[in-house]
């Protein structure tokens, strides 16, 4: 649960300073002059809210990577294998129809790869010493193949928009709650007392925990449709190769916590806990290269 409370706090603590900005230049005001709730004002300012913190995420989202995994871009190969990795990237990029992604390397021992990046011409795909390790050549390729199929389909841009929404409407909810418990529990008659900012803080909070399972459920199956784009850029039994080795090296693939959702793999949950993570099990993706309608 740590990675899901450090996501949570990251979220939350943009929309906090970004919601204090609004607030003090009257942007965020919520209330009409006879003191009642003004939707319209209050949707527009949770849009704006919501929508630009997930868009800042994502215009430092390579900046971000590169300096919490030590990640070093590949500019001009050293070695056969950085060359053999830039120009395998450069070949699938050429077959998915994206912009050539930066190619990095990262020092860790467990093996992991991960996209990320503000377009398709924008991004890009990193991996692990320790997943250069521990696979074969045929399984890296699937690897990156996965990573530029995400990059493909555009899932940072979208993964973005479904966070900018479900952020709007948690700063929408919270604030009506906040107002609702302000007036009719503490009954406060003009303005909004230190009530209405404790329970929306709260709210906020509870809201920002369960609309997360959205984004997680998002998450899932945008590894379901890069797998498959990756069986099409490299092959099948690559990419099921690629996730059985991910399979024997259960419980040491974990990414950065706030990186999760963005690698080949993550820790999988069991019972409710499952509703909190960015990857399917892995034997679930297996099964569904198997299945030629995926």
């Amino acid at each position: 649960m740590k990675r899901i409370a450090l996501f949570l706090a990251t979220n939350i603590a943009i929309l906090v300073v970004l919601s204090i900005i609004l607030a003090v230049t009257g942007v965020g005001s919520m209330l009409d002059e006879s003191g009642a709730i003004d939707f319209a004002s209050l949707l527009a300012f949770s849009a704006i809210v919501g929508f630009v913190g997930s868009f800042m995420s994502l215009a430092m989202s390579k900046w971000t990577a590169k300096h919490m995994t030590g990640a070093q871009v590949i500019s001009e190969p050293r070695t056969q294998t950085e060359r053999w990795l830039v120009e395998t990237v450069r070949r699938q990029a050429r077959q998915a129809g994206i912009g050539m992604p930066e190619v990095a390397i990262y020092n860790a021992p467990e093996p992991n790869a991960f996209a990320t990046g503000m377009s398709r011409n924008n991004s890009l795909v990193a991996v692990s010493t320790g997943l250069m390790q521990a696979m074969s050549q045929d399984e890296v390729e699937a690897v990156l193949a996965h990573e530029v199929s995400h990059v493909a389909n555009g899932d940072m841009v979208t993964m973005a928009l479904i966070q900018g929404v479900v952020n709007t409407f948690v700063i929408f909810l919270s604030r009506i709650i906040g107002h609702l418990v302000d007036r009719a529990v503490f009954k406060t008659e003009r303005g909004h007392g230190p009530a209405f900012w404790i329970t929306t803080i709260f709210a906020q909070v509870v809201l920002g925990i369960l609309a997360s399972m959205i984004t997680m459920w998002f998450s899932r199956q945008r590894e379901f449709r890069a797998d498959a784009g990756a069986a099409r850029l490299a092959s099948s039994e690559k990419m099921i190769a690629a996730l059985q080795a991910l399979q024997r090296s259960a419980g040491q693939n974990e990414l950065p916590d706030q990186m999760a959702a963005f690698g080949i793999s993550g820790h999988i949950g069991e019972g409710i806990k499952r509703l909190f993570t960015s990857h399917p099990p892995l034997e679930e993706r297996i099964a569904a290269l198997h299945t030629p309608q995926r």
